[in-house]
């Protein structure tokens, strides 16, 4: 047996009958199998190695480009939610492979400025942005110079029901949950770094029941949804109560309307002038995006573009573009 063919085995032999095996894994484009790799390896690695993921680094998660080493970017907040998501499907006799490899691919797609930029670009392109969907486009239509990375159906039907739709694999509804739990938390834990909140404007009805510090809320939520069973994933019942209201406390104390959000206009106006440049200037766009420009339209091929652009790479362009240099004489 190879060692694919070995891991195959002992997932037969030790996953839950809710789970979903590597050897269950379809491709669109059929694939010589890796001796060594089941899959789902196959697509976790392919996610790691991908241009779109190393991007995730300089992109927004709450605050943007904020002064400081230890706020949250889109990148730490995608190993925290794989991480999570892990201990879970460990637990619960999932596959991990497949949790991890939907959990570090599940934003991908997401744009620069977090949702600022994604509520912006929502408005301007035509058919509108949702960052789910865009992070399953990045790996069908714009990774590998537009080739995409050939993800299993699997992968990609979690990265796209990952905020608010039922996925086809428990792994894929593990990941959801693993999302929010990761940034409830740790968007908390940023505020009130921050100084946009005190451990003691947390809802006490909510941190009596899920704890007072961030890893208890954590290990909390984690053992909720290990207790409650892998046939339909969720929290027990009082513990969705508290994760509940406590996520409408954050969305009217910090996601709308506080300190952390006072540059999210500028960064809106931002995305809203490169869109009409490029799409007016589509040759401008690296080559990539000029052939996606061919095959569907400008400004689809645009959307791509700034979607896939870091928060720094996209201020930068704009100042290049809008931003008049002073003149250097030789």
């Amino acid at each position: 047996m190879t060692v694919r063919e070995q891991t195959e085995a002992f997932e037969e032999a030790m996953l839950c009958q809710n789970a979903c095996h590597a050897a269950e894994a379809v491709r669109d484009v059929p694939e010589t199998l890796c001796p060594l790799r089941t899959e789902f390896q196959r697509d976790r690695d392919r996610i790691l190695h991908s241009a779109s993921f190393r991007r995730l680094k300089r992109k927004t998660q709450v605050f943007l480009s904020p002064i400081g080493d230890h706020y949250r970017t889109r990148l730490t907040h995608t190993l925290e939610v794989a991480q999570i998501a892990r201990t879970m499907a460990r637990a619960l006799r999932m596959n991990e492979d497949l949790t991890e490899a939907i959990a570090l691919g599940h934003d991908l797609g997401h744009s620069p400025f977090g949702h600022a930029g994604e509520a912006a670009l929502n408005d301007i392109t035509p058919g509108g942005y949702r960052h789910y969907e865009q992070s399953v486009r990045v790996v069908e239509c714009v990774e590998k110079g537009g080739r995409g990375l050939n993800l299993t159906k699997q992968v990609r039907d979690g990265i796209l029901c990952h905020t608010n739709m039922t996925a086809q694999t428990r792994e894929g509804n593990l990941v959801r949950l693993a999302d929010r739990i990761a940034y409830i938390n740790h968007d908390i834990d940023d505020a009130i770094r921050g100084g946009i909140l005190k451990e003691s404007d947390l809802p006490a009805d909510c941190t009596e029941i899920l704890g007072h510090s961030k890893s208890a809320r954590i290990t909390t939520m984690i053992t909720s949804v290990i207790e409650h069973g892998n046939d339909v994933m969720d929290m027990m019942p009082d513990i969705r109560q508290a994760h509940d209201a406590l996520h409408r406390f954050l969305y009217q104390n910090v996601y709308s309307g506080s300190a952390a959000k006072t540059e999210d206009h500028k960064a809106q106006e931002l995305i809203r002038r490169l869109y009409a440049y490029y799409e007016t200037h589509p040759d401008r766009m690296p080559d990539v995006y000029r052939m996606i420009a061919e095959r569907d339209s400008v400004p689809r091929a645009v959307c791509d573009y700034i979607a896939g652009m870091s928060d720094d790479y996209a201020i930068n362009d704009y100042e290049k573009l809008f931003i008049p240099r002073s003149w250097d004489v030789k």
